[in-house]
């Protein structure tokens, strides 16, 4: 058991910190292949937690194509120099434009798609602009988790969470609506003065843009029909990542037919890592499951549970800092299984998917989007490092979370 422990924390740690400058996939996997090397986990388990993430994987898949396809055909160039023309010569402007740009695409289209879809964009807007990029692309980072539980597509981490047993839309609003709007607000105010600085002074608009093609009109319909598609799928709750994979696909097939252009060239710039980083964080949960963490989970969650309203807070909160250790995704995972054997009020669950869902803003490691995020700024040329990134977080996530939990527990 402790042997699993450390070299569970080790990977994490791996992932999070990433010694030498090596990309997280390593971490997360060479960790898995330790586990299986010095028999701390059955390979048939290993293999069973590997399946269990291909709903993720598709979606994954569907949503980077999209994102490369966007890229190539120059709809990202297009819609920058059409957001620094709406600027107006004003960086707050601007920011004001990107964070509501943030909010569309992470509900309609997951906090994955704003990381890799959106960012990109962001930065070309800023080059355009000739602004500083960085408040900018904080907005991107933080409002892909504060807008997550806005619809239950709106993360693949809610998906986890509920275990296949997603609530009828109505009950999601009911439950979510207020503290979506608590999140999206807090966290912009907080991110706001906390760049004001770099915020500060004019910018271009006075930015060419050239004529869209044939083949960018083509990506930004395949990705507004992907939304709507999620939509429909979401409604009679049916998993999203097979759907998502195969409308990134025909996109991209169909894009690359008009432009005359190889589907395997621009495969070939896809950040294809993230999908064995994926897996081995899968790997990491089940070795954590084999050891019985999972039960002294369920166990603490029903006695808290006694007291539903502090429990859910207390849990919510708990589980939002958790997330930043280990990553959201294995820690809804370990989440969501706990829930199915301590049979918890539904106001624990809700306070639980606030906390796994707008935790990670606190790290830049956190959640899935974020490492999406930074892969995406890094192929820009920027970097945003560990330090750099908890600053911003801890100002403009803590606030938020209390803010979220505190008006689901208003709503009863």
């Amino acid at each position: 058991m402790i042997a699993t422990w450390l070299l569970c924390a080790g990977a994490l740690a791996g992932v999070i910190v990433r010694p030498f400058r090596w990309p997280e996939a390593i971490w997360a996997v060479g960790g898995a292949a330790l586990l299986l090397v010095f028999g701390l986990l059955p390979v048939a388990a290993a293999f069973a937690a590997v399946a269990r993430g291909m709903d993720v994987y598709l979606f994954l898949i569907g949503m980077m194509l999209l994102s490369e396809t966007a890229r190539e055909q120059g709809l990202f160039d297009w819609l920058a120099a059409t957001a620094a023309r709406h600027a107006g010569g004003s960086r707050q402007r601007l920011f004001l434009l990107v964070y509501a740009t943030g909010i569309v695409t992470t509900t309609f289209l997951s906090n994955d798609a704003t990381a890799v879809v959106l960012t990109p964009a962001v930065y070309a807007a800023a080059n355009k602009a000739r602004a500083d990029p960085l408040p900018l692309l904080f907005a991107c980072a933080l409002i892909a988790n504060a807008a997550s539980f806005v619809l239950p597509i709106s993360n693949p981490a809610n998906l986890v969470l509920y275990g296949g047993t997603m609530p009828p839309l109505g009950l999601w609003f009911g439950s979510f609506a207020l503290p979506s709007v608590a999140a999206i607000a807090v966290t912009f105010v907080a991110l706001r003065l906390a760049e004001a600085p770099r915020l500060a002074g004019a910018c271009h608009s006075d930015v060419a843009r050239d004529r869209l093609s044939r083949g960018g009109k083509a990506a930004f319909a395949g990705i507004a029909a992907t939304a709507l598609l999620l939509l429909a799928v979401s409604a009679f709750d049916l998993p999203l990542g097979l759907p998502t994979c195969l409308a990134g696909l025909a996109t991209t097939l169909c894009v690359c037919a008009l432009a005359k252009a190889s589907p395997i060239a621009l495969a070939r710039s896809v950040s294809w890592s993230v999908l064995p980083l994926v897996a081995g964080l899968f790997v990491l949960v089940a070795a954590l499951d084999h050891t019985g963490v999972i039960r002294l989970v369920a166990s603490a969650l029903q006695n808290a549970a006694a007291h539903p309203a502090p429990g859910a807070a207390v849990a919510g909160t708990i589980l939002a800092l958790s997330s930043n250790l280990m990553n959201n995704l294995p820690a809804g995972l370990i989440a969501s299984t706990a829930l199915a054997q301590a049979h918890c009020p539904r106001v624990m669950t809700d306070a639980l998917l606030i906390g796994v869902d707008l935790g990670p803003n606190l790290s830049i490691t956190g959640s899935l989007a974020t490492i999406l995020w930074l892969q995406a700024i890094r192929r820009e040329g920027e970097d945003v490092g560990f330090g750099r990134f908890f600053k911003v977080g801890a100002v403009t996530m803590l606030p938020a979370l209390a803010a979220a939990i505190g008006a689901r527990l208003l709503v009863g």
